[in-house]
């Protein structure tokens, strides 16, 4: 089963998407904060992250470079409010960048693609 972090400061949000991401079959673990998110992603074989960008503390964009340096190939999909940090230069190094909605369709697929593109590199090429 694949693991996917959510990482946002918004309750809510945060739980409107465990279980939506749960219901579709898979395991889901939380951050409230990205330093919360750094000791999990330390510790825990994880999949995907799904990261907000504007938290107290440190933003998602602070901490999308400290997750690489421990997960290179860890796909991120930022999940944001805010448009405008698309062209944010340290944004360019997350797989995915999708503004936030009620309407999960979008970052739905985007999860489901950045995994099957991982799956499918994992796997050895059929002779």
């Amino acid at each position: 089963m694949k693991r996917i972090l959510v990482v946002d400061d918004d309750t809510s949000l945060r739980i409107y998407l465990e279980e939506e991401l749960v219901e579709m079959g898979y395991e889901v673990l939380t951050a409230s904060s990205a330093p919360e998110a750094l000791k999990i992603i330390e510790k825990e074989p994880i999949d995907l992250v799904v990261l907000d960008i504007r938290m107290p503390g440190m933003t998602g964009i602070e901490a999308l470079p400290r997750i690489l340096g421990l997960k290179e190939n860890l796909p991120i999909i930022l999940n944001t409010a805010y448009s405008q940090y698309k062209d944010d230069f340290m944004a360019w190094a997350a797989n995915a960048y999708v503004v936030k909605s009620f309407d999960l369709t979008e970052l739905k697929e985007k999860i489901q693609e950045l995994l099957k593109e991982q799956t499918a590199a994992v796997q050895p090429a059929q002779p």
